[in-house]
């Protein structure tokens, strides 16, 4: 039995995961849901955005479901990681027949270190007007994000890695994540790998993304590379993700909790639904991912879909399509 700590947090949260249930409840797997709150509303409600309650319980269980965050992403999500320990952010990118996107046959994984860099949240005020962030990045944190980006390449027969950095200006810190890359990657003559610079990736991507397979980067240009990959393929609403430690992990998917459409009942389910799957490889269950990511392809092909990608369902009656087809 696996132990899951559900978090709906907020906004489309709440809808987007009912709608994962509904899908996850079709397979009878040997799970159990053990439902917390996080986010605005339980900051209103019990004065902390993440109550101790809650960290208590993801600490006590095998895997973390979540939702979405409204403003207090950082107080939640971000620390969720950090109190976790989860410090590899998979996020992958995969074009969708019937889904308009700029270009097809995408397929790019990005693997964004999920502890370090900027996000580590070290800003001071100096002086009047003056501010201060401090970029931690160490050997450690590097060689285990890189072996991992590898690791995942082997074991899914990904043919290439590709690193992306700015150590022609920030020598020393991405100075540090380049060399180790390129002394890893002597470990895997099986795989090709090179490294760009992050502002030429960004145009790389735009213009031929079939160049790119598994991406490892640092954890701030990670994320904003992820949402420029999720562009390319349709949206947010097709982006998922994994937050993978040595001990613990926590699935979302990349949006957030979408405000302006909020108990419209409208939000697109696809991302939560392929953040399910990516919590199903995780613990093993790659049949019954499979079962659920055919499904989701299926509605998707037959624009059986929320408006969008396009189609007139609403968020539950998609997730209804996709189940009775597992």
């Amino acid at each position: 039995m696996h132990r899951i700590t559900v978090i709906p947090g907020d906004g489309i949260g709440k809808e987007v995961m009912d709608a994962t249930m509904i899908v996850l409840e079709k397979l009878n797997l040997p799970f159990e849901y053990i439902w917390m709150e996080a986010g605005d509303e339980a900051l209103k409600k019990y004065g902390k955005a993440l109550p101790d309650e809650t960290l208590e319980e993801c600490l006590k269980s095998d895997a973390v479901l979540f939702g979405a965050a409204g403003e207090t992403a950082a107080d939640v999500i971000v620390k969720l990681r950090f109190e976790l320990k989860t410090f590899a952010n998979i996020r992958p990118a995969k074009s969708y027949k019937g889904v308009k996107s700029l270009y097809e046959n995408v397929d790019i994984v990005i693997v964004r270190e999920n502890t370090e860099c900027l996000y580590k949240g070290l800003e001071f005020e100096v002086s009047e007007g003056v501010t201060e962030s401090i970029r931690v990045i160490t050997r450690k944190g590097c060689e285990r994000i890189v072996k991992y980006a590898f690791e995942l390449a082997k074991n899914e027969g990904r043919r290439k890695v590709t690193a992306l950095h700015k150590a022609n200006v920030m020598k020393k810190t991405c100075g540090l994540f380049r060399d180790v890359f390129r002394e890893i990657a002597k470990n895997y003559p099986e795989i090709e790998s090179n490294d760009y610079y992050i502002d030429a990736a960004c145009m790389y991507l735009v213009m031929d993304p079939q160049r790119f397979d598994v991406i490892v980067t640092t954890n701030m240009f990670g994320d904003i590379v992820s949402d420029l990959a999720a562009g390319l393929v349709g949206g947010l609403g097709l982006a998922p993700s994994a937050n993978i430690g040595e001990k613990y992990a926590i699935f979302e998917p990349v949006h957030g909790s979408a405000p302006d459409i909020a108990g419209k009942g409208i939000a697109n389910p696809s991302a939560m639904i392929l953040t399910a799957c990516m919590m199903l490889k995780h613990f093993g269950y790659l049949d019954e991912a499979r079962k659920v990511e055919s499904a989701l392809e299926e509605v998707i092909s037959e624009g059986k879909t929320t408006p969008d990608l396009g189609g007139s369902l609403k968020t539950m009656e998609m997730a209804k399509e996709i189940a009775k087809r597992i």
